[in-house]
């Protein structure tokens, strides 16, 4: 089992009131309970003075409900950062294009991330992969993410939970070891 470093970062990515508008993104989510583990897992950092980062997406879509200025654009209240907890915006996909999340932790001295957030196919995925090829350890919280159903270029349907799983897979092993809550919280 994967233990949790007492200096492990965890990286919170475009959890965002914005995202609750399902039919703009795609229709169905699966896993309605991510937002309640993302709360868990950082309530425990909180408790074990570990470092929390929240990325936040600031669309440049005309219409995204992600845009700034947008109702949407605000982080949800169950996962809203705390005191000096730093705020790490973006516009693109990875946390790490565009913004100086690497150097943060680089000069912090962290060397594992702990990745939870939405959509797991979009910016989580993206930021997992960079975390991985930038030679961080680390873990996906697979419980603690969801997706949207999605339509194919030839018009073939995929539900959300296949695209979750999917995508988790896809990452596990390579550039990430994905983990439950249950077992992050039992490893801290």
């Amino acid at each position: 089992m994967t233990q949790i470093h007492n200096n492990a970062a965890l990286i919170i990515i475009d959890v965002q009131t914005g995202l609750d508008e399902y039919a703009y993104y795609g229709g169905n989510r699966n896993n309605l309970d991510a937002e309640a583990h993302m709360a868990s897992l950082l309530q425990a950092w909180r408790e074990t003075d570990r470092p929390v980062f929240h990325v936040k997406h600031n669309s440049t879509e005309p219409k995204s409900p992600l845009r700034s200025g947008q109702p949407g654009n605000a982080i949800k209240p169950e996962v809203a950062p705390q005191g000096n907890e730093p705020i790490i915006e973006k516009n693109v996909n990875s946390a790490f294009i565009g913004t100086d999340l690497e150097q943060r932790l680089r000069d912090a001295g962290i060397s594992q991330l702990v990745i939870v957030g939405l959509t797991t196919n979009h910016c989580v995925s993206s930021t997992t992969r960079m975390a991985g090829n930038y030679g961080f350890e680390t873990v996906l919280v697979g419980d603690a993410t969801a997706a949207f159903d999605r339509d194919g270029f030839d018009g073939a349907h995929f539900s959300a939970q296949m695209i979750h799983d999917t995508t988790l897979a896809t990452l596990n092993g390579e550039f990430a070891t994905v983990l439950n809550t249950k077992d992050v919280l039992e490893n801290l």
